[in-house]
């Protein structure tokens, strides 16, 4: 379940009108204040919410119960029984509360439903009163007996619970799916799509249940329909979404996904928004993180026009976010296939990236930079490639991405300086196998730079990966311009094995450099 990490002072808070409204079931047993019976109980959160909110709640509810269960296992192992039967009790009232809170807004429940809500509530309750039992028992022998009914009855609940909370998702998922499936209006579409988007943040289990109950042909459905083009992006981004999944990558498949992205980047009369997300689902099913994309058979033969379309909007971009989502697309397609290489070199995409990349407006991340520094690599092992790099002053863009460093601290941009670091050097080292590009990198100081970040650990932000790319980088340089490296240098980062230089490097103090 997808949580946001945030502070333990925070999360209390958040969580506070949860467990109050638990300790007043405790007190009242589940039983309403009011005794009318048509009014609803003021304790049910749910109620002052919309839908999507109360589907929060109780996704923060089902948390707690899976937390709450977890820590009963933990002290039950401890022996700790007075802590286990005051659990038990705390999980009893959120298991009620839950079920009452859904209750509440759910459309309707299957018998099905019904059935595992009765099963959970009267294990829970078995449970209860089995702790309970288990406090006023003081022969160690016989707790020790009663210890493996607690294991059995703790484990049936959380299978009980695991199903409920499945049955429930999927339950939401069919729902939205429906409204997106049945309605013909912009506006209620538009809401089943915002649903849906909001499950699909909450994990890959959201996402596979949305895929398996054809969330995805629905989606590509509304994307095939012009009475609905005012949404495609927020249609587009939900896809994306679902995408990350196996599940959701076989659906595409099957219902030509490929095909109908295709269309839409090369539709000129669509937004450039809309062309943005077409372009992150494009980026999303072909990350090179995904184990599950050999099946894209179609992607290969709508490639060049796919490639095209991306080059086009990143030329034309008019904003960092569109180019960052356009170059991430590209940058995973020339892993995706090699033949996407040449067609970037027959676009002139080196150019039209390296001029992007002096634009602070549009190439203003490091995110974006990295995206860009993966394209300039994929590409570098093309010889035709060396003669564009030098055209477009790419040596210089390169050296700038050697000393690229994280404004913010934040370890995800961290992160992503360490890899321009890292690739800039690699496309270095591929490049310099021509004369005239390591000739530039060597007028541009490239070597100076190379050992510096090979010997300062702090440069390279203690980075294994950026040192490794480092020395090679410097090695294929010192074959070409020996004489600009010192004995010392050239003693412990060139002639010894690569594997040796890199041990020295990793255990220099930085008082060394």
């Amino acid at each position: 379940m997808h949580l946001i990490q945030v502070d333990s002072v925070q999360r209390w808070m958040e969580d506070l009108k949860l467990m109050t409204d638990c300790e007043c079931m405790c007190i009242l047993q589940s039983k309403p204040i009011s005794l009318e019976k048509d009014e609803q109980n003021e304790l049910i959160l749910s109620s002052q919410y919309s839908t999507c909110d109360n589907l929060q709640l109780l996704l923060k509810r089902a948390w707690i119960i899976s937390t709450e269960l977890t820590r009963i296992a933990q002290k039950l192992e401890k022996n700790r029984w007075q802590r286990v039967h005051s659990m038990t009790v705390r999980v009893n009232c959120h298991v009620h509360s839950m079920i009452n809170e859904y209750n509440t807004f759910t459309r309707s429940s299957s018998q099905e439903m019904h059935q595992l809500e009765k099963l959970l509530i009267d294990k829970c309750s078995e449970f209860t009163a089995f702790t309970e039992r288990c406090l006023q028992t003081e022969d160690e022998e016989i707790l020790k007996s009663m210890k493996s009914c607690v294991n059995e009855t703790l484990t049936t609940i959380a299978q009980y619970f695991g199903q409920l909370i499945e049955l429930v998702l999927t339950q939401e998922a069919q729902h939205l799916l429906r409204q997106i499936e049945l309605s013909g209006s912009v506006f209620v579409t538009e809401s089943a799509i915002s649903g849906l988007f909001s499950l699909a943040q909450e994990g890959a289990h959201l996402c596979r249940i949305i895929a398996k109950e054809g969330g995805v042909v629905a989606l590509f459905k509304i994307c095939r329909q012009d009475c609905f083009r005012c949404i495609y992006p927020q249609t587009l981004r939900t896809l994306a979404s679902i995408c990350c999944v196996e599940e959701g990558m076989h659906q595409l498949e099957k219902v030509d996904g490929i095909l109908c992205l295709a269309d839409i980047l090369t539709d000129t009369s669509h937004s450039e928004a809309t062309h943005a997300e077409a372009a992150a689902v494009i980026a999303q099913i072909t990350s090179p993180h995904l184990t599950f994309t050999q099946h894209l058979s179609s992607f290969l033969e709508n490639m060049e026009e796919i490639v095209t379309a991306l080059v086009k909007l990143c030329q034309e971009a008019s904003s960092g976010e569109v180019f960052l989502l356009a170059s991430a697309a590209l940058a995973n397609i020339t892993f995706f296939d090699t033949m996407a290489c040449e067609i970037l070199l027959q676009l002139n995409a080196m150019k039209i990236l390296l001029a992007a990349c002096s634009d602070r407006h549009i190439v203003d991340t490091p995110y974006s930079r990295d995206q860009v520094v993966t394209i300039l690599a994929n590409m570098s092992v093309l010889d035709q490639c060396a003669s564009e790099i030098i055209q477009g002053n790419g040596v210089e863009l390169l050296m700038e991405m050697l000393s690229e460093k994280s404004s913010s601290g934040n370890a995800a941009e961290v992160a992503a300086c360490e890899r321009v670091q890292q690739k800039s050097a690699v496309t270095l080292a591929r490049l310099s196998r021509d004369p005239e590009v390591a000739d530039a990198a060597v007028k541009l100081s490239c070597i100076p730079r190379l050992i510096k970040l090979c010997r300062s650990p702090t440069e390279r932000n203690n980075s294994d990966s950026v040192l490794v790319a480092c020395l090679a980088a410097l090695r294929r340089l010192a074959v070409m311009s020996p004489d600009r490296l010192e004995d010392s240098d050239f003693q412990q980062l060139v002639k010894p094995r690569l594997v040796d230089s890199f041990l020295l490097c990793t255990n220099m103090e930085e008082s060394f450099v």
